[in-house]
């Protein structure tokens, strides 16, 4: 449905209202403006005397199903926003619910334009991750893995001090933060500070912050990362050649949510986080030791994806969201384990469409397993891998056995 009269969507360049004498005469006959508090208070009633004013608040569907109600009348409205409207504001939701074809876009310079500037940075391979309105702050860890350079979108929630909490519990202390702060007005201000300087800080509500590698991770995070290159106690690390068929078979995609229980030193769980750059790894380990060797191995490898859960299972996966994928490495064997229920409640958490990926070193662990995919109903399939790696022996190589281990996988219905 085309309307009689497209929504005027209007970029307004940061810290200043100024407009075009056209975008001026657009307002005069404005029956509706919308937008935040902020530019609506900063917009003077004679630029549009007619108009009737809507705050943009939660929720959202509100405020469209009141765009699109005075827009289908063809009557005018109006929709002021930051910068480019199209660039994480208020444009992508407003052509979603009205049709592109319904819209006017008329952008403007955008902040992360403006604090490029400000900075000399180049920045068309920055990362840019908003925050506003969330509790997870998974998309900032993701870019911290991927780019050298992150724009951050704050709140009043998730503001500068709150970024650098998250960056330091997680351990990704190699970034320089810069806070810039009412770009673009009188009270501008550009402060470059450490991530612990900004602990009781206050800033400006108006703010962006902008994060620069200082210096890249200890080793690079790629699939196979050789097994001496992670922390671990001697024969608790899953083995390169078998991590590789596991992972392969799990068949994680970028927005998989993982889950690896039993995680030992958390090999397969950075790994995954590699190939899941947009979704969420869990690496489960109830072993105080072994929780601060994944710790440890995700600062060397930089793989701030990863969330290091130290717990008991299943009691600890209760505050987990569902997992599209699962890895059980260890966790399942030995009679400390017995009637914990663990795999019985991995099988009903794991989403329909779901993996699930287990290796058994011992017999009765595959036994269990197989009997109770059989009982599920579910497809699954056995591999077993043997592998065989080189040593040095009496000044030449040898190939030195390691233990067989069976690969079950299942797919949830």
């Amino acid at each position: 449905m085309f309307f009689n009269e497209p929504v005027l969507v209007l970029g307004m360049r940061p810290g200043d209202l100024s407009l075009t004498h056209e975008v001026r005469e657009m307002l005069q006959s404005a029956a509706l403006l919308v937008g935040g508090h902020r530019l609506l208070d900063a917009c003077p009633r004679q630029w549009c005397p007619e108009a009737d004013r809507l705050a943009v608040t939660s929720p959202l569907s509100a405020v469209l199903d009141t765009v699109r109600s005075v827009a289908e009348n063809g009557r005018r409205v109006v929709v002021l926003a930051d910068g480019d409207p199209l660039f994480f504001g208020i444009g992508k939701a407003l052509a979603r619910e009205l049709g592109r074809e319904n819209l006017r876009v008329l952008p403007s310079l955008t902040t992360v334009q403006l604090a490029a500037a400000r900075l000399g940075v180049s920045w068309e391979k920055t990362a840019f991750v908003s925050l506003h309105g969330r509790n997870d702050y998974t998309p900032l860890f993701s870019s911290l893995v991927h780019s050298d350079t992150i724009a951050v979108f704050t709140d009043q929630d998730n503001g500068p001090a709150e970024v650098a909490r998250a960056m330091l519990e997680r351990g990704a202390d190699g970034f320089s933060m810069t806070v810039l702060e009412d770009l673009g007005t009188e009270r501008e201000r550009v402060r470059q500070l450490g991530l612990q300087e900004t602990w009781g800080m206050e800033f400006s509500p108006l703010n962006l912050v902008f994060l620069e590698r200082e210096y890249p991770p200890e080793l690079s995070l790629h699939l196979g990362i050789p097994d001496h290159f992670y922390l671990h106690q001697r024969g608790l690390i899953t083995k390169l050649p078998v991590r590789a068929a596991g992972l392969s078979l799990l068949a994680v995609e970028p927005s998989s949510v993982v889950w690896d229980l039993g995680a030992g030193c958390g090999s397969v769980a950075i790994e995954a986080s590699h190939l899941a750059r947009s979704g969420h790894v869990y690496a489960v380990e109830r072993d105080k030791t072994r929780a601060a060797m994944i710790r440890e191995n995700q600062r060397r490898t930089g793989a701030w994806m990863v969330e290091v859960v130290h717990g008991s299972m299943p009691e600890c996966l209760q505050a987990m969201p569902d997992p599209d994928r699962i890895f059980i490495g260890g966790g399942l064997g030995g009679e400390s384990n017995q009637g914990a229920g663990l795999l019985h409640d991995a099988c009903e958490r794991l989403k329909s469409s779901g993996r699930m990926v287990l290796h058994c070193i011992l017999l009765d662990t595959l036994l269990e397993a197989r009997a109770t995919m059989e009982q599920l109903g579910w497809q699954f399939g056995v591999t077993q891998l043997q592998a065989n790696a080189s040593d040095r022996l009496a000044g030449d190589l040898r190939f030195k056995a390691q233990n067989p281990v069976f690969i079950l996988w299942a797919e949830k219905p």
